[in-house]
This record gives C-alpha cells, sequence and structure tokens, in this order.
C-alpha cells in the first residue's frame, strides 16, 4: 500500500504551512504535494502558542492562527488544502526514511514516494529526563512546543490559579511562559543556571531591565542554580522543586523551558550533518540532491557573516521554508538563500527586536528608565548586530537595514551619542555597493561607512564654503 506525490512535506509545523503557500504561488498542481505530520491539525504559527493562546480572556484559537497570518496573509484553513489538491496526512509518524529509494514508511505501514522531499521537520524540547530529573509522567508538569502541550498547560494553569508556579529555564520559552502565568493571576519563580535572563543574547545591562519590569510584575528570579529534583504527593503531583543550591520552592505547577533539540533522527547517516541540524547549501539543498531542509532543522550559509549556522526562530522557518520552494520549482531563477538573523519577542506592553550577531562589544544607547533603548555589537571594526526595545516600525526597519549594511565604525563614544539616530540617517541613505545576490536584500559594504560626525565635517564645509561665496558677491555689490 503507498502513494506517490512530486513533492513530499515531512513535518507540519510553521515552515511547512509557508512552503505550501509558495507551492501554490509558484502553480503547483493538484495532487502534486502532501504533508505528513504528527499533529492531528494543518499547520500553524507556533509563537501563538507561548503569546495569546495562555491569555485568561479572548484567547487564540485554531482557526485563527493557522499559517500563514504571521505573515499577514491569507489563512491556510484544511479547507485551504482541499481547495488546492493538497494531501494533508495528519496525526501520523513517519517511521523511517530511504532516501536513496525516494520513500517514506508511516507507523501506520503506509509507503509515501516523492521525487523531491522538504524535511520540516523542527526541533522537540528538551526533556527534564535527559537530564537525570524524574518527572515525565507529572500532570502537573508542563512543556510547550505545539498545541498538545499548549491545551496540557492552560488546563494546568486553571487548575491552580492563584498558586505557585515554578519555570525552569530561563530563555526565550522561559520568558514568554512566566509572563503569560501572571497574567493568569500565578506566584511565578523562574529558576536558572545563567547569571542573567537570556544569557544567550541580551548584554548584563538589558538583561537587568526586562529582570526588573517581570520583578514589577510580581516574578521571582533565582539565578545561578538548577533544578536538583521534585517533591510529589500521593497523586504524583510535584508538590515542591528543590534547587542545587539547597532553597526549596513550593510548586502547583512547573513549566520547563530548557531547550530544544532538532529531529533529525529519521537522516542520520544517510545526510551530512553540522551544528546539529541537517547541513544545506544556499538553495536549502542537503547532500542528497532530492532533499531540501528548512527551519530548525537546517544547518545553512549565513552570507552575510560568511559560515554555517542553524537558527532556531519562526522568521528563519518562513523565509527558508519559501526559498526552498522557490529553488525547487525555479532552480534557474533562485540564487541563494540571502537571510539576516532575525529574533524578536512581545511580553507585556514590551516588543523588542534583533538582527544581525551579538558578537564583539556593545555599544548600548536610549533611556534605561524609560520605554525605549537599544544596543549596537560592534565586532571587527563593523557593526554586525542590533538591538531595540519600543521602536516604531520604521525604527525596526532602520537597524535592519542598518545591520545588513554592516557600516565601519571608528568611534564608539560618538555611536552611544548618536544611539538610534545612526542607524534611521544611515539607512535612508543611498548605498553604492552591490546586494549579496538574489534572497533577502541583504546587502555587505565593500567600502566602510565612517562615522556620520565625518559627513556633518563634509556638510559644514560645504556650507561655509556657499556663505564664504554668497559674501563675496555681496560685498561687490557694496
Amino acid at each position: 500500500m503507498g502513494r506517490a506525490f512530486v513533492y513530499v512535506i515531512v513535518g507540519g509545523g510553521v515552515a511547512a504551512g509557508y512552503a505550501a503557500h509558495e507551492f501554490v504561488k509558484r502553480g503547483v498542481s493538484q495532487g502534486e504535494l502532501c504533508i505528513v505530520s504528527e499533529e492531528p491539525v494543518a499547520p500553524y504559527e507556533r509563537p501563538a502558542l507561548s503569546k495569546g493562546y495562555l491569555l485568561p480572556e479572548a484567547a487564540a484559537r485554531l482557526p485563527s492562527f493557522h499559517c500563514c497570518v504571521g505573515a499577514n496573509e491569507e489563512k491556510l484553513t484544511p479547507k485551504w488544502y482541499k481547495e488546492h489538491g493538497i494531501e494533508l496526512i495528519l496525526g501520523t509518524r513517519v517511521k523511517s526514511a530511504d532516501l536513496k529509494r525516494k520513500t517514506l514508511l508511516t507507523a501506520t505501514g503506509e509507503t509515501i514516494s516523492y521525487k523531491f522531499l522538504i524535511v520540516a521537520t523542527g526541533a522537540r524540547a528538551l526533556k527534564l529526563e535527559e537530564f537525570g530529573v524524574n518527572g515525565l509522567d507529572a500532570d502537573n508538569v508542563c512543556y510547550l512546543r505545539d498545541l498538545a502541550d499548549a491545551n496540557k498547560l492552560v488546563d494546568v494553569m486553571k487548575s491552580c490559579g492563584g498558586g505557585n508556579a515554578v519555570v525552569i529555564g530561563g530563555g526565550y520559552m522561559g520568558m514568554e511562559c512566566a509572563a503569560s502565568l501572571v497574567i493568569n493571576k500565578l506566584n511565578v519563580a523562574m529558576v536558572f543556571p545563567e547569571a542573567h535572563c537570556m544569557a544567550r543574547l541580551f548584554t548584563p545591562k538589558i538583561a537587568s531591565y526586562y529582570e526588573e519590569f517581570y520583578e514589577s510584575k510580581g516574578v521571582k528570579f533565582i539565578k545561578g542554580t538548577m533544578l536538583s529534583s521534585f517533591d510529589f504527593n500521593s497523586d504524583g503531583k510535584v508538590t515542591a522543586v528543590n534547587l542545587k543550591d539547597g532553597n526549596k520552592l513550593p510548586a502547583d505547577m512547573v513549566v520547563v523551558g530548557i531547550g530544544i533539540r532538532p529531529n533529525t533522527s529519521l537522516f542520520e547517516g544517510q545526510l551530512t550533518m553540522d551544528k546539529g541540524g541537517i547541513k544545506v547549501n544556499g538553495k536549502m539543498q542537503s547532500s542528497n540532491s532530492s532533499v531540501y531542509a528548512v527551519g530548525d532543522v537546517a544547518a545553512f550559509p549565513v552570507k552575510i557573516f560568511g559560515e554555517t549556522r542553524r537558527l532556531e526562530h519562526v522568521d528563519s522557518a518562513r523565509k527558508s521554508a519559501r526559498h526552498a520552494v522557490a529553488a525547487i520549482m525555479e532552480p534557474d531563477k533562485t540564487g541563494e538563500f540571502n537571510y539576516l538573523p532575525f529574533f524578536y519577542s512581545r511580553v507585556f506592553t514590551l516588543s523588542w527586536q534583533f538582527y544581525g550577531d551579538n558578537v564583539g562589544d556593545v555599544v548600548h544607547f536610549g533611556d534605561f528608565s524609560g520605554n525605549s533603548f537599544g544596543g549596537y555589537w560592534i565586532n571587527k571594526g563593523h557593526l554586525v548586530g542590533s538591538f531595540l526595545e519600543g521602536g516604531t516600525k520604521e525604527q525596526y526597519e532602520a537597524i535592519a537595514q542598518t545591520t545588513r549594511l554592516k557600516p565601519a565604525i571608528q568611534d564608539s563614544a560618538e555611536l552611544e551619542k548618536q544611539g538610534l539616530g545612526f542607524a534611521l540617517t544611515l539607512s535612508q541613505k543611498p548605498s553604492s555597493s552591490q546586494p549579496l545576490d538574489s534572497g533577502d536584500s541583504g546587502l555587505l559594504m565593500e567600502k566602510p561607512i565612517y562615522p556620520l560626525h565625518a559627513t556633518a565635517g563634509v556638510i559644514m564645509a560645504a556650507s561655509i564654503a556657499v556663505f564664504a561665496y554668497w559674501y563675496g558677491r555681496k560685498r561687490k555689490r557694496w
């Protein structure tokens, strides 16, 4: 028993939805495309799970956040897939993949063959058991990676209103879940081993702002230590969290956000791996020419930095999926993927965006006692990363464009003084540099752009010359 398709997407997350949308835009024929997913629903915008889905009132629910509402485009409900002749094989696990024979074997025993395969299997949440802590079966220990996780978290949250919630982990998931738990009127404590929250991205100065804001909302931070074990009641529920520093925290529920691991097991030994994922080229094509990988699972060349990276963010998933489809359907017209790394988050009344790379020295700017501030990362004399909290659409676009330009920076003090104004001014200037190739409009400066005070000097000199000319003419009239 088996079915055959021209194009098969394995995995049903964000990337699968955006890939399907791109296939339709590029004229895929009815019956040519199939999506195989373990999840029982059509692809949806996963970021909603840690934000709108957890709200106590007017919470987001499907079908409101199916792909591709995250890009303000049409909503891909199950009806949409049917209308476009796309086969959705949902609630189905792929048991094995034979890339030489171009076939997938499902857990139900069905064989699915393809001409082109897109691997969009994403990643799974790391479990406590992998670190020697028992608690997987506890009803009130929650993870958040898919819709089933989100439903469990909501049910547990409602069952212990006003109680104590402990969040394990100080990264993306921990920060967003902690905000939602507080909004649901739980007492929240966050535990993580690092010196400050979001240690992989935030500087201590930036982190302190968010920690103080969270603390004003009632969140307690317990830094520099880790979970050791749980206490359980007779029903098998966690009642307390024991920490390695000897402290014990009462707990009515626990949310674990300690990272993710790419789902690559189907393809190990068959595809070249790198950075913990599937290594692909600039067209998202793996070491097997018929297989493409996108999203969390893909390790691809980031051209602006000249190295291979695997990026765990929804924006990368969306754009890499679309690029892979373009490369499959129009290979001669599609250049290499030219992606500017981008991360963002929205919690409470806060909203930040980051572009580029967080290596080198940091120049902070703005009002850290107010609502808008940021930072520039300077590495080897060039601006390589930009962060902004509380910006407008224009301001976020400006820091993105500035990061793409990678301007040379000679005077950090002057950059700090100009702050956001540096990006706003630079992003509006016409550039003589050449784009890196087709793809996203990333640019790499061939000649350094010097600090704006040099430009100001040129303008002032020109102004003085004009004034001198005017003054000389006027004296002749006298």
